[in-house]
C-alpha cells in the first residue's frame, strides 16, 4: 500500500472515531441537561395536540421523559454533526468549503423544516383523525411513553426524509449517478418510499403511511428537478 494512501485511511479512521467519540459525550450531557427540563416540553407537546395522557408502569414515566430527552437532544445536535459531516465531505472527496457549506446550511434548512412541518401540521391534523373514531362509549387512553415514541419518530422521520433532495444532488455532485438514473427508477423509489413509511411510521394503517409517504415522494420529484439544475456537465 502506498504511504500516502494509507495516511489517508488513518487519518479518516482517526477522524470519525473521533467524531463517534464527541457525539457520544455530548449526546450523554446534553440529554442529561435536558431530562430535568422534560417535564415541561412535555406539558406544551400535551397542549399542542389537545392530549391527556397516562402511564402504566411505575418507570414508565422515567423512561418516557429520557426519551423526550434524547429526542430534544438529536435536534439541539443536528447543527453541529451536520457541521462535521460537511468537513468530512471536504476531507474525503475533496469537495469545495463553498459547496460543503452549501451542504450544511440547505441540511440545516430541511431538517428543521421537516421537523417543524410535521410538528404543526402532519401531527395535529393526524391525531385529530385517527382519534376521531371516538363514541361516547369508546374513549382513548393514550399511554405516555406510546405518545412520546409517536411524537419523536415522527418529528424525527420528517426531519430525515425532507433530507432526500440533499441528498440526491450530492450523489449527482459526486458523479456517482446522474438525474436521469433517479427518473429511470422512479417505479422502484416509489416501493421504497412505501417500504420507508411503513418502517418508520409507529403504526401500519394506510393513514400514517400516507402522512409520511407523500411528502417523500414530493420530495424525491423536487429532488430529481434540483439534482438535474446543479449536476456538473458530464466528462469529456
Amino acid at each position: 500500500m502506498d504511504e500516502p494512501l494509507f495516511q489517508d485511511i488513518a487519518s479518516l479512521f482517526l477522524y470519525l472515531r473521533r467524531f463517534l467519540q464527541e457525539t457520544i459525550i455530548c449526546f450523554v450531557g446534553l440529554t442529561a441537561i435536558l431530562y430535568f427540563l422534560s417535564p415541561h416540553f412535555l406539558a406544551f407537546f400535551q397542549a399542542h395536540l389537545h392530549q391527556r395522557l397516562a402511564f402504566f408502569g411505575v418507570l414508565e414515566p422515567v423512561l418516557a421523559l429520557l426519551k423526550l430527552s434524547s429526542i430534544g437532544t438529536l435536534l439541539l445536535l443536528a447543527p453541529w454533526i451536520l457541521w462535521r459531516v460537511s468537513q468530512g465531505l471536504i476531507a474525503v472527496f475533496g469537495l469545495s468549503k463553498k459547496f460543503s457549506l452549501g451542504f450544511m446550511m440547505a441540511a440545516l434548512l430541511l431538517f428543521y423544516g421537516g421537523a417543524t412541518f410535521c410538528f404543526f401540521v402532519t401531527l395535529p391534523f393526524g391525531i385529530n383523525f385517527l382519534l376521531s373514531y371516538q363514541s361516547p362509549h369508546l374513549r382513548p387512553v393514550i399511554a405516555l411513553s406510546k405518545f412520546v415514541d409517536f411524537v419523536g419518530l415522527f418529528v424525527l422521520g420528517f426531519g430525515l426524509i425532507f433530507e432526500l433532495p440533499l441528498f440526491m444532488t450530492l450523489l449527482c455532485r459526486l458523479r456517482i449517478c446522474s438525474y436521469k438514473t433517479f427518473v429511470r427508477y422512479r417505479r422502484y423509489a416509489i416501493l421504497i418510499i412505501a417500504i420507508v413509511a411503513a418502517v418508520l411510521t409507529p403504526t401500519p394503517d394506510a393513514f400514517n403511511m400516507a402522512m409520511m409517504g407523500i411528502p417523500l415522494y414530493i420530495l424525491f420529484e423536487a429532488g430529481i428537478i434540483i439534482a438535474r439544475l446543479v449536476s456538473p456537465p458530464p466528462l469529456s
